[in-house]
């Protein structure tokens, strides 16, 4: 039987009881107008009513709740609110970081909407809804986990969860919050690094100055401004440096940060701010014993990175799964660069994706693979939302498509189609394997054979490797089940084996060309005990003193 494990963070929450997630949502477009809504709620399911501690899913033990309900189950939320005084500046907008799958608003019982929420959110413009005082507000969140043209990521029927795959989540899993704007406001505010200039841009296009305090003032031209610093101040792991800046319009002000970096691949190299550079990283779920899809608190994230810093990485593969926007912060504050994953759709069968590969045959067309429409469809519109959501963080790097043959098609096209939505980063259309010809890189997942690898026409990444299962007492999820590539007893003989596997594989394989190297994985997620962290974080079964000289002999740094 699974045994319920808590963090530090998420033990201190249950004992205060205090409103979970009260930062401010979305920090690279920050406006003075904030009400979060976060905090007890109503749930209704069917005949069913609880009490719900929001922004956690049902099925987390943060939630209150702990249940997950049938599938196809509509997820009724209710709450009431007051607006401050003084507060409407002329629209009131609902923000939904993210719930799944897809959320019907109703504002004191008038229909606003029902987009998909799932991984990308949505926001509303509720001001016709609004009445003086006390308004009542409706999310009824529908959630299908059978229905796998919809991206679903590491998650699966409770029936089946175990292995890599895992306890499903549904309803609300970010914050929920209010803004006011005036009539006349930035809806989208984009960032673009284009080597060692930066492009701001604001829609809809409007005329207005970009304050940046160190360098001065730009005026917006048609909603758009280039800035070049004479001397920057590059951004890397090193040294995370972000520059502060403001937009300013006739009716709006926002406050954002970017940063100045170069990516480009230079005789078969990833370069990051012109020099060859290896990325050193972890496999990150972003899963949580007490939260699920969401840490106890915003300090999670950045402990978890801290963590992993201390131990000499300085790139965390976000796996299949797209996080709230304060661990895109924290990564970018903090130094950590970031790979990101899509979140996969569409069937997976383990002969064709998992057991074929593994054992060697890893050439497969993929032109006529997922041939539903619906489904590509899906993949497509999340893949845009994905990028438009995330691509002003400095610390993105990498964009990976394809996961393992996992929902892969016309990986050549999807590829050109990525490339219009960003083209100032590093793409991986297929990882793993079932390589086509258009990738940015050739991508590789090694587990249970020596890593032996021969330069190619395109920069080297093992995009996974290692996975070794160490299970301390008394910090396991399932006692009774271990998974993971390659078992070990003790945490000496664990520690042995990390090292030598990069001293005896990884090392070499840089000289091959190898440009990044991702080790499976940054934490155990319930039946998965091949973390470098525990599931409840509480015990680093790697110590600094071994891995920190590894990781200087990666990266030289």
């Amino acid at each position: 039987m699974p045994i319920q494990l808590t963090t530090v963070q998420g033990e201190k929450l249950l004992q205060s009881k205090e409103t979970p997630w009260t930062v401010y949502p979305r920090p690279q477009m920050r406006r003075d107008s904030y009400v979060n809504l976060n905090g007890m709620w109503k749930l209704s399911v069917k005949d069913e009513e609880y009490d719900i501690l929001v922004p956690f899913c049902p099925e987390s033990l943060l939630s209150g709740v702990q249940k997950h309900f049938a599938e196809g189950s509509c997820l009724v939320y209710r709450r009431n609110f007051t607006l401050p005084e003084g507060f409407n500046k002329g629209r009131i907008l609902l923000h939904i970081g993210a719930a799944d799958q897809t959320t019907a608003c109703f504002v004191n019982g008038g229909y606003v909407g029902e987009p998909y929420t799932g991984y990308t959110g949505a926001n509303f413009d509720i001001t016709p809804f609004l009445r003086p005082g006390e308004n009542e507000l409706t999310l009824s969140c529908c959630d299908d986990l059978t229905n796998q043209s919809i991206p679903y990521g590491k998650q699966v029927l409770p029936a089946k969860r175990g292995g890599m795959w895992y306890t499903p989540v549904s309803g609300i899993w970010q914050t929920v919050w209010l803004e006011s704007v005036p009539e006349a406001y930035i809806k989208n505010l984009r960032i673009d690094n284009r080597g060692y200039s930066v492009e701001i841009s604001v829609s809809p296009a409007m005329e207005g100055k970009v304050v940046v305090p160190e360098l001065g003032e730009f005026q917006l031209v048609d909603g758009k401004v280039c800035i070049t610093p004479e001397n920057p101040h590059l951004w890397s792991p090193e040294d995370p440096y972000l520059y502060d800046f403001s937009v300013e319009t006739e009716q709006d002000r926002v406050e954002s940060y970017f940063a100045i970096r170069s990516l480009k691949i230079k005789e078969n190299r990833l370069c990051l701010n012109g020099k060859p550079y290896f990325f050193h990283g972890l496999l990150d779920q972003g899963y949580w014993p007490d939260g699920l899809f969401t840490p106890a608190t915003p300090e999670c994230y950045a402990e978890d990175i801290l963590a992993m810093k201390n131990l000499g990485f300085n790139m965390l593969r976000k796996h299949i799964k797209v996080e709230a926007e304060e661990f895109y912060y924290q990564c970018d504050k903090l130094g950590m660069v970031v790979f990101q994953d899509m979140v996969n759709n569409g069937d997976y069968s383990f002969f064709r994706d998992t057991a074929l590969p593994t054992i060697g045959l890893q050439k497969l067309p993929d032109k006529h693979l997922h041939r539903g429409e619906l489904t590509r469809a899906w993949f497509l519109s999340t893949m845009a939302a994905t990028v438009k959501r995330l691509q002003n963080h400095p610390s993105f790097c990498y964009w990976t498509i394809f996961n393992e043959g996992w929902g892969q098609f016309d990986s050549d096209n999807v590829y050109e189609q990525f490339r219009k939505l960003d083209d100032t980063r590093f793409i991986d259309s297929t990882s793993g394997w079932f390589r086509r010809k258009k990738t940015d890189v050739d991508s590789r997942h090694v587990y249970f054979k020596p890593i032996k690898l021969k330069e190619t026409d395109k920069p080297l990444v093992l995009s996974e490797l290692g996975g070794y299962s160490y299970k301390p007492e008394g910090h396991v999820f399932n006692t009774e089940s271990t998974y993971g590539y390659g078992k070990f007893e003790k945490a000496e003989d664990f520690a042995a084996a990390v090292a030598e596997l990069y001293e005896k594989q990884v090392l070499p394989a840089k000289e091959n060309g190898l440009c990044a190297g991702v080790y499976t994985q940054i934490s155990d997620v319930e039946d998965e005990t091949n973390g470098i962290l525990t599931y409840d974080r509480k015990v680093c079964k790697l110590s600094a003193e071994i891995m920190r000289p590894i990781g200087k002999k990666l990266t030289g740094k």
